[in-house]
């Protein structure tokens, strides 16, 4: 018997793929009543004029870790200008590398959260020595670099970006982090470094200037820049807080990586696989602001940065600040195979251990799969904990397979249920499964328990952490406790006007509540003082409608993820054609 996936042709024999033909890969927002420029002529032509208007000789370039530095002084010399590096006043790559390495530990894959700044790897008295030089300098004078804000904090303030995806993009390719000489360590330790480290300081100079900055340059594409006014990159950002919007997704291939997200969202056929699809991480994803027919893209975290109490809502803003706390992405493994095994950790764990300040609870929403499709979800009753971890340490150094089926419940799962998964619990998807991910957003402390005995797509056996699992399994959570809490928790709340409104979890445990919105006519919603990320989970796609005329009706897709900010109060969802289903996340309150 044939199976139901194909990676080559993509067909299934048993259930019909509904394919809309309509995902949108770039959504972007227009943004009225501001120009931007594309070309490093027209940049340096409107820096020039900047500089006249305003009656300035010094430009700061501000720029995120790991943008091209060198590409953008090349494409601007023609300002004639003299061009300081304030990173000399900086720590040595060897002291910046030799500090960090407490917050990095000797784990491939986790460190340790932290307060450092950028401002605290600046020696004063250099910086002093710099500023004077600066002072004496003639003409026009470009200060650039990493706190080149921290050096001089007048003059003209062109702030340089590059989307977090883009940054991974390029450390595949060899990149090394920011001040250090590692471009062939792998990505892994790459990642490691800017999401512990260097992004965390980054992102806090990167707040404190948000009102101050002059130009915003996109650096996202090598050798085609664009730069916009400062004025018309927060007018962007303000009016995301205030409209639903998408984010730009991104898809990436991993060992257990399957073949439906290439049919539904019209991915490279020729690819092996597509497992990740991020379509609903404010950090990790981005945003397109479009200036007439030029398109600026910056890290959607942006927004959290710039609008918070705007998008996430008071109630939300005081309880996780300016971070966002929900995330939306895709598990695909149709025609691929099993996730790891895993657990995630509890919240003292990730607090008194990573410096985290809550955890990733999580659950599975099935988009789609096959007949026998499974997830794996809580412990058998009776199982002997000490020999189950004998028995993944053992499957680990070489020995037998770790009998997964043995200690693991296994659930037969059909489309439109939902799991739920508090931190604490084993669980992993299983192969010819599309699974919607919702969770909260410290994504990357996932501990491995058993990966199916797997190298990844590198070559190299992928991290297993049996011992910061140990310390986190609940080991009371076991079939019975499993179907009674975690399987298909769903209950109706209403159905009347043509709307069928469920509650679909999650669990107690977990801040997320979910909501599934099943519509025939219109449904009018409340943002109930919180943010809300959705999904269109069937159905060819939904229009959004303010009730009060303050943002145009808004059009989203069939498995596309969309954000509702606090601000947008109330609103109508509409199917685009006979009826579309909605799930809906929201903070509790």
């Amino acid at each position: 018997m044939k199976p139901a996936w194909s990676a080559q042709h993509c067909y299934r024999e048993d259930i019909r793929l509904i394919n809309y033909g309509n995902y949108d890969k770039a959504p972007a927002k227009r943004i009225e009543g501001y120009r931007a420029c594309a070309g490093y002529d027209a940049i340096t032509a409107a820096l020039k004029r900047a500089l006249q208007e305003r009656n300035e000789r010094v430009i700061v370039l501000e720029t995120y870790t790991e943008v091209n530095v060198q590409e953008i002084l090349e494409g601007v010399k023609g300002l004639n200008a003299t061009f300081i590096n304030a990173e000399e006043c900086m720590y040595s790559d060897r002291e910046y590398t030799d500090y960090i390495r407490q917050y990095l530990t000797d784990d491939r894959v986790f460190g340790i959260m932290n307060t450092l700044n950028i401002r605290d790897f600046y020696w004063n008295d250099m910086v002093r020595v710099m500023r004077e030089r600066i002072r004496e300098t003639a003409g026009t004078v470009v200060v650039y670099g990493v706190g080149a804000s921290v050096v001089w904090e007048e003059g003209l303030l062109v702030y340089a970006d590059l989307a977090r995806w883009e940054i991974q993009c390029r450390f595949a390719k060899g990149l090394s982090n920011w001040k250090s000489s590692n471009s062939s360590a792998p990505k892994l330790a790459k990642f490691k470094q800017g999401f512990f480290v260097e992004w965390r300081m980054a992102d806090r100079l990167k707040r404190k200037l948000l009102d101050r900055i002059d130009f915003l340059l996109d650096t996202n594409v090598p050798g085609e820049p664009k730069m916009v006014g400062g004025d018309g990159f927060r007018a962007g950002l303000d009016l995301f807080s205030k409209e639903p919007f998408r984010l730009v997704p991104y898809f990436a291939p991993e060992v257990w990586g399957g073949q439906w997200m290439k049919e539904i969202c019209d991915l490279d056929r020729s690819a092996q696989n597509y497992a990740w699809a991020f379509d609903g991480v404010p950090e990790e994803n981005s945003i397109y602001l479009q200036f007439g027919d030029v398109r600026i893209e910056v890290p959607s975290i942006d927004v959290v940065f710039y609008r918070p109490r705007e998008l996430l809502g008071d109630r939300v803003h005081a309880r996780f600040g300016d971070e966002y706390p929900i995330r939306f992405d895709y598990l695909d493994t149709m025609g691929g195979q099993n996730l790891s095994l895993q657990v995630h950790p509890l919240t003292e764990y990730i607090q008194s251990v990573f410096g985290m300040h809550y955890t990733q609870d999580e659950s599975y929403y099935i988009m789609d799969c096959d007949e026998n499709s499974v997830v794996y979800l809580g412990l058998k009753e009776g199982i002997d904990k000490n020999e189950m971890i004998a028995e993944l340490e053992r499957a680990q150094k070489g020995g037998e397979p770790f009998p997964a089926e043995r200690f693991v419940n296994k659930w037969p799962v059909k489309k439109h249920d939902h799991y739920l998964i508090p931190g604490g619990t084993v669980h992993c998807s299983g192969a010819n499964t599309m699974v919607l991910e919702i969770s909260a957003t410290p994504y990357i402390f996932t501990f491995k328990l058993w990966d199916w005995g797997r190298v990844g797509l590198d070559g190299i056996p992928r991290p297993v952490h049996i011992n910061h699992g140990k310390q986190n399994i609940q080991w009371y959570r076991t079939t019975g406790w499993v179907k009674e809490n975690l399987v298909n928790r769903i209950e109706t709340i209403s159905d009347e006007n043509g709307t069928l409104t469920e509650r679909t979890g999650l669990h107690e445990r977990e801040f997320i509540e979910t909501r599934r919105y099943t519509i025939t006519g219109s449904c009018e919603m409340v943002s109930e003082g919180g943010v809300s990320q959705c999904n269109v989970v069937e159905g060819r796609g939904a229009v959004i409608e303010s009730t009060d005329g303050s943002f145009a009706p808004y059009e989203v897709h069939y498995a596309e993820t969309f954000i509702i900010p606090a601000s947008v109060g109330r609103f109508v969802i509409r199917p685009l054609d006979g009826e579309v289903r909605i799930l809906r996340a929201t903070v509790r309150g």
